[in-house]
């Protein structure tokens, strides 16, 4: 019951383009208003994960957003690294009531494994990753409230990997979903 509350009150939030599978960028728009927004390659590491606690009528909702617009909020050592502590930081705070997973970028949800990364690291490197984005999905998976992925755009490998592992998945009707790893007879591995 406190799941479905939590996911009502934040769907209720997200407003009736989300609701009634309205316009995918007003769903992507609906969910924060973001002051001073930037897209684009200048966004700087510390910028790669946005963590928002809402107030006033929405306090206990945290907004989790995904701000990598080069790279498509590909998932990276480094956000991996700020959601893993992002989600730690969550699980041990008592006054969060709902956690709600977006993009900051439009018409991208989270292209999965940012692969020109990983390209570049050590066989023994990528094991490491894998690892920890499988860790932090699993973290996400367990947080002790109502989680909500908020998919506008394409949420692929990684990305879909990360919006299963949410409770709730509210997708706007133009949202393109798949584990294209299975083409490759490759197990989806972080989640």
């Amino acid at each position: 019951r406190v799941r479905l509350a939590a996911a009502a009150a934040a769907t209720a939030y997200l407003g009736p383009s989300v609701r009634g599978g309205g316009a995918a960028a007003a769903a992507a728009a609906a969910v924060i208003p973001s002051a001073g927004r930037r897209y684009g390659s200048e966004a700087k590491e510390e910028e790669e994960l946005r963590v928002r606690y809402l107030d006033d009528e929405h306090k206990g909702i945290v907004v989790l957003g995904l701000n990598r617009s080069h790279a498509k909020n590909a998932l990276s050592k480094n956000l991996i690294k700020m959601m893993s502590k992002a989600v730690d930081a969550l699980k041990s705070d008592k006054k969060v009531r709902t956690v709600i997973l977006r993009s900051e970028v439009p018409g991208i949800f989270c292209a999965g494994a940012d692969l020109k990364e990983r390209a570049k690291m050590h066989s023994s490197e990528v094991s490491s990753f894998v690892s920890k984005a499988r860790a932090t999905i699993n973290e996400m998976a367990n947080l002790p409230v109502p989680t909500i992925a908020a998919i506008d755009g394409t949420a692929l490998g990684g990305g879909l990997e990360l919006a299963l592992a949410c409770d709730i998945r509210v997708a706007a009707s133009s949202a393109k979903m798949g584990l294209v790893e299975t083409k490759l007879a490759i197990i989806p591995g972080a989640g």
